[in-house]
């Protein structure tokens, strides 16, 4: 069944390719329909082969990983996605597991708007605003609190009889109002405007001066209580978004509570017909089981609730030209046709430029430079190429081809077997590949050159000092140069060569990763350190050996292989050692005693947080996982362990207590991380 298992590796990281785009980046790449055919062709298999389940699954997961510039905060309670349904069938089939599940019960719905913002949750000790965290990948999120205090209508102090804990969940976005304001007002000062309200919301939470964030109209709308101590007495959902109200909360501008699915649907399609009038941007409903105590009996699934889920609004199209149609390159060199339309108006938003995503893709549409088509909006967000207007085209126009040289640097563009994705064979020369490489290089988890972002990178390149990533060592030869650039004052200069300085001394798994190899991440990096401990004997691994690390794939692997036959990376590669970068050597006591184990943590820590309890694991070259699985080695389970522990005991994997845990990390030596 090696098939099934290629399936699901080439899904799982598809999956979170576009994860990471939409939930970290704010950057979607893809549209939301074909994200959620993604998501089930996946969860298809995994219900026909369970037993080829893989540990990273996505259907475990919400969500993507958080951003590095904020602190890192565990939710007590996790932020679970939503399930979707896109047709009355979809929906009356929801309502019947519902009711399955509840025999000789009646069931009520609490209908919401889905509103098209960017989740997040804020936390009051005896009615003070103390903590705003991101869904970030529903375990972990980020500290955003300084920039949620700016939020005008988010209440700072609570109204009336507070609890000491209230934990509310709620969705950040730009009423219609602000965003347009807010752009207009960008584009009279010639600064970047957003494509819509919701890329505006998380672009502004994630900003690091609060002050950028108090300047966007920002507005929080409660949906959700997810903690509240004392217990609150409130028996259903309606009521206890009514009972937020008191305390101070917004909620969205329409709730209904319907008594039968049937009403469900009537109330969708009245929502769907007030949509332009409404204040905010919605892209469907939200629809859950009222009576709480029914929630807690229907449970939950790994990533979703079994009581609630997401009424999506089909798509809105229309009908426009092809002016153009360019080709983008990306820090890998993969080359994207983008389609440069005559602007049309969808849903609300200007539309004038689609992507095609591959030279496959246009083939499959044959779309040409002046043919008409139809775009539309899925999901509200990313636009479409839905259909080309064939029969009215005009017979002379000749098809759209693959590029044969690389439209920045020129270089042959190659098309590796097997996979749909053209790329220019630059690498690091490529200019349109040079700046994201360095962007990469130089980011926390790589090389961590703290103060060298955008804005220097920018400068740098305009003034030609960075042909590539090892120019960077050889920056301190231009100090004069880099005084005239604007406001980059001498001590300004001086902490960016102590910061290139410091970042000399590095580590194997850093340096790795810094290179930007296809398909190597953190994980994979520190797994490729921990096998051949060091940098020559990776260089000269064969195809058997790196298809034999934990975590690397066949697909990986030969990326990897590729990437050290290339005579142009192995002579950046001399050039950042030549300059001196350096990593500790690899002694007895560094060894791997775990390498390549997966451990899965659940359960609260008393005595470390779970970040710690992370580092001492990958140190010893462990993985650690958020779900229980065959492939699990060890389960560390703190106080209430709940599902994870009783999954484990029945597939008889090892579980640890937090102390004998600990006692075994002493043993190898590791202690508790500083955090």
């Amino acid at each position: 069944m090696m098939n099934v298992v290629t399936q699901m590796r080439q899904l799982i990281q598809l999956i979170a390719k576009h994860n990471h785009a939409y939930y970290v980046m704010d950057q979607p790449s893809i549209t939301d329909n074909e994200y959620d055919q993604l998501f089930h062709q996946l969860k298809d298999l995994e219900q026909q082969y369970p037993e080829y389940v893989q540990v990273d699954t996505p259907t475990n997961k919400v969500g993507g990983e958080a951003l590095a510039k904020f602190t890192t905060v565990t939710h007590a309670v996790p932020m679970l996605s939503l399930g979707n349904v896109f047709n009355q069938d979809d929906l009356f089939a929801f309502a019947r597991r519902v009711e399955e599940r509840l025999p000789n019960q009646k069931v009520q719905y609490d209908v919401e708007l889905k509103l098209d913002g960017l989740a997040i949750s804020v936390w009051y000790e005896k009615g003070i605003l103390v903590r705003g965290v991101t869904r970030g990948d529903g375990e972990t999120g980020e500290d955003i609190t300084q920039n949620v205090k700016t939020i005008r209508n988010l209440p700072k102090f609570l109204h009336g009889d507070v609890p000491e804990l209230l934990e509310v969940r709620g969705e950040v976005l730009m009423p219609k109002q602000g965003f347009e304001k807010l752009n207009a007002t960008n584009e009279a000062k010639g600064e970047k405007t957003f494509a819509n309200p919701r890329n505006a919301a998380a672009g502004s939470l994630r900003q690091l001066d609060p002050e950028v964030a108090a300047s966007r109209p920002l507005a929080f709308y409660a949906y959700g209580i997810a903690q509240c101590e004392p217990a609150h007495p409130l028996e259903t959902m309606h009521e206890s978004l009514q009972w937020l109200t008191t305390l101070g909360f917004e909620i969205a501008e329409r709730q209904f509570l319907c008594a039968s699915i049937e009403e469900v649907q009537e109330k969708y399609e009245k929502i769907q017909a007030e949509r332009p009038n409404l204040l905010v941007e919605i892209d469907g409903m939200v629809i859950k089981v009222d009576n709480l105590k029914q929630q807690q009996q229907l449970g939950f699934l790994s990533r979703e609730p079994r009581w609630a889920t997401a009424y999506k609004f089909p798509a809105v199209a229309a009908v426009t030209d092809v002016e153009n149609i360019d080709w983008q390159v990306g820090r890998t060199g993969a080359l994207t046709p983008v389609a440069r339309l005559k602007p049309v108006l969808v849903g609300g938003v200007t539309v004038s430029n689609v992507t095609l995503h591959n030279i496959g893709e246009i083939q499959r549409l044959d779309v040409r430079v002046g043919d008409q088509i139809s775009v539309y909006r899925t999901g509200d967000v990313i636009p479409k190429v839905e259909r080309v207007w064939t029969e009215l085209r005009n017979t002379d126009l000749p098809r759209t081809k693959l590029p044969s040289h690389c439209p920045v640097c020129e270089s042959p563009v190659v098309m590796p077997k097997d996979e749909a994705l053209a790329r220019c064979s630059g690498g690091l020369y490529c200019a349109a590949q040079r700046i994201e490489a360095i962007r990469h290089f130089v980011s926390r988890k790589a090389m961590d050159i703290d103060g060298l972002g955008d804005r220097w990178v920018e400068s740098l390149l305009h003034l030609d000092l960075l042909k590539d990533v090892s120019d960077i060592y050889h920056l301190h030869n231009h100090r004069e140069t880099l005084l005239g650039i604007e406001k980059m004052g001498e001590k300004s200069v001086q902490n960016l060569f102590d910061a290139v300085e410091k970042s000399k001394e590095t580590t194997l798994a850093r340096f790795i990763y810094a290179l930007g190899i296809r398909g190597v991440g953190e994980t994979t990096a520190r797994m490729l350190a921990n096998t051949f401990q060091t940098l020559d004997a990776l260089r000269k691994a064969n195809l058997d050996a790196l298809k034999k690390t934990p975590d690397v794939g066949d697909i990986t692997a030969e990326w990897i292989l590729d990437f050290f036959k290339a005579k142009h990376n192995i002579e950046v590669v001399d050039r950042l050692l030549e300059v001196g970068i350096v990593w500790d050597a690899p002694t007895a006591s560094t060894r791997q005693p775990l390498n390549g184990e997966s451990w899965v943590l659940t359960g609260t820590l008393s005595h470390c947080t779970r970040d710690q309890a992370t580092q001492m694991l990958q140190a010893l070259g462990a993985r650690v996982s958020g779900s229980v699985s065959s492939k699990t080695k060890c389960l560390v389970a703190g106080e209430k362990a709940g599902s994870k522990l009783e999954k484990a005991k029945k597939l008889e994997i090892k579980v640890l207590s937090e102390q004998a845990f600990l006692d075994l990390m002493q043993q190898y030596g590791q202690n508790l991380p500083t955090e």
